[in-house]
């Protein structure tokens, strides 16, 4: 092994009991959440780009850290404009390369940076989760993506939805609000990167010989399974 990565400890046993009553909870209220200013300044900036590749499948990481798994996925799907998002200036500004010309890295609150597309009306082909925090203990449902009431408008956006993580936990929950939300069934999946790491992360875990699993879905552009506040739809 060339790396140490410890497991995830939680002080849950299975899947969070209040899971579905947080899924019922957003779906039933729109996030009120007002949209940060740089943020929409952001999502500007990159509708602007987006436009200029209209031809161009999207691809969607969010949550993208240093950026590499942005580069990394360009290279994959080079036909498509790939545009990573993450929050933090310090991760997104660290020295991996040349960004190759189909590839963007927004600095954005992610939360609002999704409503903001799901209003704008983009649809991504492609829309990864990788590696997520796992916000392991029960007190912290809330923040992870399934239990957070901006899940809805992460369904919504459609499109071929991935999800990876080291802990199985999070990923099954997923899939349960997934087929909660949406009625599609999500199944949870071991995932083997062989030497094809997107990101960091995921690099770490599998050399500390932790396994990895992931949730792939087919998801369709629904934006009706969100009521947006009209301060998001505004422009």
């Amino acid at each position: 092994m060339h790396a140490s990565s410890r497991s995830i400890v939680t002080n849950q046993s299975g899947p969070h009991e209040d899971l579905s009553r947080r899924v019922a909870r957003a779906l039933a209220n729109p996030l009120r959440k007002p949209v940060a200013e740089h943020t929409r300044t952001a999502f500007e900036a990159a509708s602007e780009w987006l436009e200029a590749r209209s031809h161009m499948p999207l691809v969607l990481d969010a949550g993208c850290g240093v950026g590499l798994s942005t580069r990394r996925l360009a290279a994959h799907f080079p036909d498509s404009a790939v545009i990573g998002v993450d929050r933090s200036e310090s991760r997104l500004n660290r020295e991996h390369g040349t960004l190759p010309d189909n590839a963007l890295l927004v600095r954005a609150d992610l939360v609002d940076f999704w409503r903001l597309a799901l209003a704008d009306g983009w649809k991504p082909a492609r829309h990864y989760l990788l590696y997520p925090n796992p916000y392991p203990k029960a007190s912290h449902l809330k923040m992870r993506w399934q239990g957070h009431p901006v899940l809805p408008v992460i369904l919504a956006l459609g499109g071929r939805l991935e999800l990876r993580s080291n802990w199985k936990l999070y990923v099954e929950e997923f899939a349960l609000a997934v087929t909660q939300a949406t009625g599609r069934e999500a199944e949870v999946l071991r995932h083997e990167p062989g030497d094809d790491f997107l990101t960091p992360f995921e690099q770490k875990y599998h050399e500390s010989g932790q396994p990895l699993w992931k949730l792939v879905v087919e998801l369709p552009h629904a934006p009706g399974l969100v009521r947006l506040a009209a301060s998001i739809a505004s422009r």
